[in-house]
Formats: structure tokens, sequence, C-alpha cells
């Protein structure tokens, strides 16, 4: 009997790979009938921001890191994936509000410098296709600092190179591409994201998830309005892609290094959970499963819009394999988690009150809840469909 376990992480709590380590140790720890082996495969997923790293390694790429420039200058060492001319990079791991040093949040300030460093750092290794996970970044910079670090100068009216961070964008009077990376001209960028919203305005990377990175009110004006500079200056040297890149969706995704993105890289947005599960080839890796485990922190109604337990239910579907979730939390009634395809649903919550406990010991719930799985597994459950071909003294039960 194989059991697939394909979850996003606890946000803060455990990562993806420990969510998988854990509900093993439970699903194995019941005795099993008959002589049958119980195999689990684990296959750590994402929905493009954080833990696209983990997923990416989980299936297959090896780990490297650079160290770069931080969200404010500080080294970091930063991690990113390989495989083959495929590279992966989850920009938190350089820009992101996580490796702030002690959480300190500069609205203004922050860059997104160390993400174009380990993006060179990609093309170093011979990478030609480069996977860009966006998302917990600590910048509003429109992506300027992304561009820096692959090798564009951002000049003032005084021909003095302009500081890092957004807010210094408003000073900015032109952009030398003399020294850009030439190995951009042969490399292709995926932005992965979820969010569409456009680079300026009241649904823009300032205005939407600046107070998120430590703007005031004052501080988002004063943002958008750089940003707004920096479209027409970049307009001034690439001509109207520039400007429309502004009014794409995704062009406001971390602090708008979607828009850089996608008007200077010509990367191609999608959403997150479908660029994961296509390198993790998830589809292929369901093919003769009897089951499918998933989840995340918190299973609710954004998890319904495209997160990654609704991505694992979808493949799950089309494999035509039974599917359950774990999660810290739900709140989405029996009907909505039915209608979104999961069999059954197992909350941390349920075994403990104290969501502080949930929280700080995860690892131990889960495995109770690995273990109460695996003693349901077997066709009186309701949601565990044997194969044709098994008889009833192969299924597992407590």
């Amino acid at each position: 009997m194989r059991v697939v376990i394909a979850p996003d992480k606890f946000k803060g709590s455990l990562s993806a790979p420990d969510i998988v380590t854990h509900l093993t140790k439970g699903l194995q720890s019941v005795k099993q009938t008959a002589g049958q082996v119980l195999e689990v495969n684990g296959i750590p997923v994402a929905d493009g921001g954080e833990g696209t790293l983990d997923a990416a390694v989980g299936s297959g790429f090896t780990r490297r890191s650079a160290v770069v420039s931080g969200p404010t200058g500080e080294p970091v060492e930063a991690d990113f994936a390989v495989r083959g001319r495929s590279a992966v990079i989850e920009m938190a791991t350089a820009s992101g509000l996580a490796v702030l040093p002690g959480g300190t949040k500069d609205a203004l300030g922050s860059t997104s410098l160390g993400t174009g460093q380990l993006i060179r750092a990609a093309l170093d290794a011979g990478c030609r296709k480069i996977i860009l996970g966006v998302g917990g970044s600590a910048n509003t910079d429109g992506g300027a600092g992304v561009l820096q670090g692959l090798g564009a100068r951002f000049i003032d009216a005084d021909g003095n190179k302009l500081p890092a961070g957004g807010a210094a964008l408003a000073r900015l009077k032109w952009i030398d591409f003399s020294d850009f990376d030439p190995r951009l001209e042969e490399t292709r960028f995926v932005l992965a994201s979820d969010v569409d919203n456009p680079l300026l305005g009241p649904d823009g990377a300032a205005a939407v998830f600046g107070p998120q990175k430590g703007a005031s009110s004052e501080d988002v004006s004063t943002l958008d309005s750089a940003l707004a500079h920096f479209v027409d200056v970049l307009g001034q040297e690439l001509g109207s892609r520039a400007l429309k890149a502004a009014e794409a969706p995704g062009a406001g995704a971390a602090g708008g290094v979607g828009y850089a993105a996608i008007a200077v890289l010509a990367a191609s947005r999608r959403p997150g959970i479908d660029v994961v599960l296509e390198f993790t080839d998830l589809a292929h890796r369901l093919a003769g499963a009897d089951l499918v485990i998933t989840g995340e922190g918190s299973l609710d109604e954004q998890s319904l819009l495209g997160k990654t337990p609704m991505g694992v239910a979808r493949a799950a579907a089309l494999a035509g394999v039974p599917i359950i979730a774990v999660c810290g939390r739900t709140t989405l009634t029996a009907e909505q988690l039915s209608a979104a395809g999961f069999q059954a649903t197992f909350a941390l919550t349920a075994i403990e009150d104290n969501v502080e406990t949930c929280i700080n010991e995860a690892g131990r719930l889960l495995e109770q809840l690995g273990a109460t799985i695996a003693g349901q597994l077997g066709p009186e459950s309701g949601w565990y469909r044997p194969k044709k071909n098994a008889s009833s003294k192969e299924s597992l039960s407590a």
C-alpha cells in the first residue's frame, strides 16, 4: 500500500519536510497486519512563496548557497536550488522579512539587491531557466535592487549612484544597462506568484503590501510616487513595454519585483502552485498511490483560492486517488471541505485545544494524527478506496 504525503508548511511551526517526517513516523508506528508494507512517499510542496526551495530540494534539485546583500545591506547566506540548467530561487532567503537584522523593518530603504545577486549565482552555475518564487519580501523597490544585482546602474541628476531602497527612486535620472549581465539574453524567467496586483495605485505594491513591511501612510505615498517615477524613467529606456508592465497582473508582487521581472527580464507569471507541482512532477508521482495526504497550517477561505492543498487536490482528482487533509486548524465547514475534494480532514486543534501548544508541539501532534490515519486505512473508513485487485487482507488496520 502506498501513501503520498504532499503538504505545504505549517507557517511559524514546521516546514513541509518536517511535516512529512512526523506524519510518516505516525503512519508507520501502527502495527501492520498480514505482513503488509506501508510505503510512504514524501513530496514537500508550496505555492511559490516560502517553502518553494524545500519543495525543489525534495524533488531532486541540489541545494546551493551564496553570500549576498540582505534587505538592509548586511551580508546574508542565501540558498537556491539547481537541477541541470534550471534553478529555483526563493526570494525570501535573500531579501525577506525573515532575514532582517533584528527583525527591524525599513520600508523606505530595504532592497531586493540580494535576489539579483542570487540570480547571478544561478547564472554562474550554468542555469538558463530561473524560477523566481516571491513572497515574504522586505522591500518595496520595484525590483530595482534585482536589476542592480544583475549589473544595472541607477544614477541621479548629479551622476551619482542611487542608494538602495524604494524611496531613493524618486531621485532617479537614468539607468545604465551597459554592464547588464549578457547571459540574461538567453535565460528564461518564470515568476511564481499568486499576487495579481499592479505596481501602482490603491491596489499596488506600496498601498497593499507596504504596511506589512513597516510603511506608514506617509511612507506608502512616498513609495508609490517613487515607483511611478521609476516606471517613467524605465519607459524612457525600454519604451512602452515598461509602461504596460506596470499595469500587468503580478507587477506588484514582492514589493514590485514582479514589475522588474516582467518589464526587464521578460518573465512569464504563473500561479505558484502550478509551477511547484510541475517541477515536483506530482502528477506522475501519484500514479499507483492508494491515498494522498496534503495540508497547511490554516485550512481556511484563503486555501480555497488556489493555495497548495487545492492544487494537490486537483492533481489527486485527476489521478483518481482519494485525498485527505491535515492542518493546524480549519475554519471551513464539512460541506466546503467535501466540495474541495477532501474525503476527511484532521486538525491539530481537534486533539489539542490550546493553539500555542499546537504551534509549539506540532510535530508530536502530527505523529498522533498519523497514527490515527493509519488506524483507519481500510475499506471501512469511507474514504480509503483499495485497488480493485486488493483483497481485504491487504488493508492496514490498527
